[in-house]
C-alpha cells in the first residue's frame, strides 16, 4: 500500500511543524528517518522491580529483576498467530495509560487519616506512610512517559495519553491543580501558602498510630520495622517539584475519588469548612465525631454556618495548622472546568471535555485520536455513595448511538473509564431518582455488539489485569492498569498494531516510574519517589505483590480479529498521523532542552 508521495510528505511535515511550532526542517528530517524500536527505553521489558530481603522486623527493600518479554494471548483469536506478522505490521496508535494517580496534599486538614485506627484494612486509603511523597511519584511517573515518547516495539511516536480517573485523592482543588500541572509540565511547589515545615499527623507525637518517620517507635509502623528518617517530612516540602510534562495530548475521565470524598462519601458541611480551615484532626474520636458526623447533618445555610464555626474553633483531638483557601473541595462541574485551565501544549484544552460538557453538565465525551481511531471517555462513578460504579441510562444510550456511528464509519474504538468489569455493580440512588444504572454484564454485552470496539482501558482496582471479552473470532480486550499510590506504582503504554493479515495486536507494556530501585540520600524528587515505592511494598494491610498481576496481565501481545478490512486505512493516512505525532514529540524534546 503506497505511503505519502514526496509532495504529500512535504505538505504533512509543513502542517505538523506549524501546529507544533517546530522548524520544518527538523520535522521533515526526523520523519524521513525510519522508525526503529527504542531498545534502551526504560520499561519492564528491560528490568522489573521485585520484593527484596527483610532488613528490619518485617520491613523489606526492593531489588532489580530481569526484564519481561511480551507474552502472546490468543483468547480471542482462537489460533496461533502468523509468524510473518512481525515483519509486516504497522503501528496505528501508540498511547500512554495512567490511572489512579491519587495526588495527595498530606498536610490538608480535609484528610481523614485517623480512620485507619478503626480498621486499617477497611480504611487503608485514608492513610499511607508515603502520602507526603505523592507529588514526587507523579513527577517520576511523568518522567517515565517522557522517556517512553517513542514505542519500545516499533519506534512510533506517542500519539495520545489517557488518565482513567482518581487523580485528586481527597477532592481538593489543590490536588486537582497539582495533577493537571504535573501532566502539563508546570512546576508545583507543595509549600506555597503553608511554608516549608511539614504540618501533619506524621510529624506529631500524639498520632502514635501513624508512621512518624522522625520517631516511628511506639506504633504499629515502628513495630513492623519502618525506618527512622528524621528529615523525610521536611524534605517532602523543601523545594518545588518539576515535571517534564506528557509528550503527547492527554485526556481524562472521572474517578470515584474525583466524585465523592475518599471516593465513597458525599461532601458534608463540616468537610467543606475543615478543608480550608486551620484545624486538623489526629485522633479517631475527633475525626469520626466532627468530620463523619456531618453526613447526617444540616443542609440549611444556618446549619452550614454552625458547622463551619464548630470546625474553626477546634475540638479535642485537633491541632492548629496553616490554612489554605486553595484546598477547597471542588464541585463535580469544577473538575471538568479546571481541565480548561491548562497549557496549550501538550493539550488539548479541556483534555477530552468540551464547552458543550460545561454547558450541559454531561460528564462523558468522545474524541478522534486519529482519523481512524475514536475514543469514548465515560463517567462510571456513582454520585451518591460507594467506591464502585455503574453506567447511567442516558450515557448508555448515548454510547450505543455513537458506537453504531463509529461502526458504520469503520473507526476502531477505544473505551476509557475508571471502573472495570469487576466493579460496575453499584446501583445506589437518591430517593426519587429512577434512572436505570447499567451493570457490568449489560455494559459488556453492549460493547460486544460492535466489533469496532477493540479495547477498554480502565483502573480503580490498583492492579494490572487483562481480561478477554467474547469468543474465539470476536470480542475485545479489557486492560486495567495499576496505580501510583499502591505498590507496584506502575502504569502502562499500549500500542495498536495492524498485522496486515486480518488481525490486530494490542501490545501492553508495564512502566515503572523513573525513580531508582533503592532510594538515595540526596532527597531529590527521584529519591523521594523511590522511598514512596518502598513504603508501598510494606503496606501490610494490602497484598502489594498481588497487584503486579500475573505475567499474562503485564507485557503482552493481545491478538484479535480485525473488525473490518484494515487496508481501508491507507499507509499514507498512518504516515501523516505519525508525522503530526512526531512533531509534537519533537516540540516536547525542545522543551526538555530549554
Amino acid at each position: 500500500m503506497p505511503g505519502l508521495s514526496r509532495r504529500q510528505f512535504l505538505l504533512a511535515a509543513s502542517a505538523a511543524a506549524a501546529a507544533a511550532a517546530v522548524p520544518f526542517e527538523v520535522v521533515a528530517t526526523a520523519s524521513a528517518a525510519p522508525s526503529v524500536p527504542l531498545s534502551d527505553a526504560p520499561s519492564t521489558l528491560l528490568q522489573t522491580i521485585l520484593q527484596g530481603r527483610t532488613v528490619s522486623g518485617q520491613y523489606r527493600t526492593l531489588v532489580a529483576g530481569p526484564g519481561e518479554g511480551y507474552l502472546p494471548r490468543i483468547d480471542l483469536l482462537g489460533r496461533a498467530p502468523e509468524a510473518a506478522r512481525t515483519a509486516a505490521r504497522r503501528s496505528l496508535l501508540y498511547i500512554g495509560h495512567l490511572s489512579d494517580m491519587h495526588v495527595i496534599d498530606a498536610q490538608s486538614p480535609g484528610r481523614i487519616e485517623p480512620m485507619i485506627v478503626q480498621d486499617h484494612s477497611a480504611w487503608g486509603s485514608a492513610f499511607h506512610p508515603h502520602d507526603p511523597l505523592s507529588l514526587h511519584v507523579t513527577s517520576s511517573t511523568v518522567q517515565s512517559f517522557s522517556a517512553l515518547r517513542y514505542s519500545p516495539l516499533t519506534g512510533a511516536p506517542m500519539g495520545a495519553a489517557i488518565v482513567t480517573g482518581d487523580s485528586a485523592d481527597m477532592h481538593s482543588h489543590k490536588e486537582l491543580r497539582w495533577y493537571i500541572d504535573m501532566l502539563d509540565g508546570v512546576t508545583v511547589d507543595p509549600a506555597v501558602g503553608i511554608g516549608r515545615t511539614f504540618n501533619g499527623v506524621q510529624g506529631w507525637a500524639e498520632a502514635v498510630w501513624a508512621y512518624r518517620p522522625g520517631n516511628p517507635s511506639g506504633g504499629s509502623f515502628g513495630d513492623y520495622g519502618f525506618p527512622k528518617l528524621p528529615t523525610l517530612l521536611d524534605d517532602s516540602v523543601a523545594r518545588p517539584v518539576e515535571s517534564p510534562g506528557m509528550p503527547a495530548p492527554w485526556y481524562a475521565v472521572y474517578g470515584n475519588h474525583d466524585t465523592l470524598l475518599l471516593g465513597t462519601f458525599d461532601l458534608s458541611s463540616q468537610m467543606h469548612a475543615l478543608a480550608v480551615g486551620g484545624q486538623k484532626s489526629y485522633s479517631l474520636d475527633g475525626t469520626a465525631s466532627t468530620i463523619l458526623g456531618g453526613y447526617a447533618a444540616t443542609t440549611s445555610a444556618l446549619g452550614r454556618a454552625t458547622d463551619a464555626a464548630g470546625v474553626a474553633l477546634g475540638r479535642p483531638g485537633f491541632r492548629s495548622v496553616p490554612s489554605d483557601p486553595d484546598r477547597y473541595l471542588f464541585a463535580q462541574a469544577e473538575f471538568m472546568a479546571e481541565h480548561f485551565n491548562t497549557e496549550s501544549a501538550p493539550g488539548p484544552v479541556g483534555h477530552g471535555f468540551t464547552r458543550k460538557n460545561l454547558q450541559s453538565g454531561e460528564t462523558w465525551w468522545k474524541a478522534d485520536l486519529t482519523p481512524f481511531i475514536r475514543a469514548f471517555g465515560l463517567d462510571t462513578c456513582n454520585q451518591v455513595a460507594g467506591p464502585d460504579g455503574a453506567v447511567p441510562a442516558a450515557q448508555f444510550r448515548w454510547l450505543e448511538q455513537e458506537l453504531e456511528r463509529a461502526q458504520s464509519e469503520n473507526r476502531l474504538v477505544l473505551i476509557f473509564s475508571h471502573h472495570n468489569s469487576l466493579t460496575l455493580e453499584n446501583r445506589a440512588q437518591r430517593p426519587g431518582d429512577a434512572e436505570k444504572l447499567y451493570g457490568a454484564e449489560e455494559f459488556v454485552d453492549l460493547l460486544l455488539r460492535f466489533p469496532a470496539v477493540v479495547g477498554w482501558m480502565n483502573g480503580h482496582t490498583h492492579l494490572n489485569q487483562i481480561l478477554a471479552h467474547g469468543t474465539a473470532g470476536s470480542g475485545f480486550w479489557e486492560i486495567t492498569t495499576a496505580s501510583c499510590i499502591d505498590f507496584p506504582q506502575q502504569q502502562q503504554v499500549v500500542e495498536i498494531i495492524d498485522n496486515r493479515d486480518g488481525t490486530l495486536s494490542l501490545f501492553t507494556t508495564v512502566v515503572d516510574h523513573a525513580a531508582p530501585v533503592s532510594p538515595g540520600s540526596g532527597a531529590t524528587t527521584l529519591d523521594l519517589a523511590s522511598q514512596s515505592r518502598e513504603f508501598a511494598l510494606n503496606d501490610w494491610a494490602e497484598s502489594p505483590v498481588m497487584r503486579r498481576g500475573s505475567p499474562f496481565d503485564r507485557n503482552t501481545e493481545l491478538l484479535l480479529k480485525a473488525p473490518f478490512d484494515l487496508s481501508r486505512i491507507s499507509d499514507a493516512a498512518v504516515e501523516s498521523e505519525h508525522i503530526a505525532a512526531r512533531a509534537r514529540v519533537l516540540a516536547h524534546e525542545r522543551g526538555l532542552k530549554s
